[in-house]
């Protein structure tokens, strides 16, 4: 009997479900042990019946859950609650699910800042009211899924490579435990460190691939997250995949134990190589890109700082 799957995407922007795709011809090897049961992003099925008739949310029944996406209204916590009801195991797919992604940048603001930047004060913009009419209410912020629900698997990644997604789904459908290193992107670098101080930061879109002498990106004045993030972004390649693209690391599998701060790690990273932190523009959005969730982020009014 195959094993039924309802995957849902909230809070994010599809690109976990392009790595599903991605898979590849080791979609053909899962896909007849398989049999999705809700997929929006591939099938028609809908909340309240077929027709709309219905007065609640339906989802089916399935074995497993896979959900892409953090929460950031009541509809997305509804639709959360609804699966983790109704299957037995449940992923969270991406960092927005499980950290609260790049859309957790907004924690560092309140509801009507967000508003105001994007309906009246963007330069692109017509200056307009807020909508009202028939859309769900925000939440107070955005929450990644295991503030909501329940998680039994956590697959990290702006998107998951779909090596890890197969190797996940894999282990799912044989009943065996899958859970990620606890190590460092560094452990996983080829790249020679050779504890060199640096004093300032480059642009990233300067870098020359490869680097010069093999040497670590952060030591050569590039910002790279690697010190500070979960490894196990490997794809194709055996080492990180945003160093094998000649790309610094940017945080996106959140810190290297659970419950850890990738900020507090990171400047204690930087402090080693002798950089002044202070000296790195928007620090608390850079050094927590894709975890704002979990109260990481706050909005700075709170804090007493200028939303400019």
């Amino acid at each position: 009997m195959p094993v039924k799957v309802v995957e849902e995407w909230l809070n994010m922007c599809g690109g976990c479900e392009c790595s599903l795709l991605d898979l590849g011809e080791q979609i053909l090897d899962l896909l007849p042990q398989l049999e999705f049961v809700h997929i929006p992003v591939l099938m028609d099925h809908k909340y309240f019946g077929q027709t709309g008739a219905g007065t609640k949310l339906e989802i089916p029944e399935a074995d497993v859950g896979i959900i892409s996406g953090g929460i950031r209204t009541e509809e997305h916590k509804e639709i959360a609650q609804e699966i983790r009801h109704k299957c037995k195991t449940l992923a969270a797919l991406g960092s927005c699910a499980c950290f609260g992604g790049v859309p957790a940048l907004a924690n560092m603001f309140v509801k009507d800042e967000v508003f105001d930047k994007v309906y009246k004060t963007t330069k692109s913009t017509v200056p307009g009211e807020y909508p009202s009419v028939a859309i769900p209410l925000w939440t107070d912020r955005v929450y990644a899924l295991d503030e909501i629900v329940k998680v039994d698997v956590s697959l990290p990644g702006c998107p998951p490579p779909p090596a890890l997604i197969a190797n996940a789904v894999t282990a799912i459908l044989e009943g065996k435990p899958f859970k990620l290193e606890e190590k460092a992107v560094c452990e996983d670098c080829p790249l020679k460190r050779e504890k060199k101080a640096i004093a300032t930061i480059k642009r990233p879109l300067d870098i020359y691939w490869p680097p010069k002498d093999g040497r670590c990106l952060l030591e050569l004045g590039y910002l790279c997250l690697g010190p500070a993030t979960r490894t196990g972004c490997r794809g194709r390649e055996e080492f990180p995949r945003c160093i094998a693209g000649g790309f610094p690391c940017r945080g996106c599998f959140g810190p290297v134990r659970a419950g850890g701060n990738q900020m507090v790690d990171m400047m204690g990273a930087l402090a080693t190589i002798g950089l002044d932190v202070r000296t790195i523009p928007d620090r608390l959005a850079t050094f927590n890109r894709f975890v704002g969730a979990h109260n990481i982020l706050r909005p700075r009014k709170a804090r007493g700082e200028k939303f400019d």
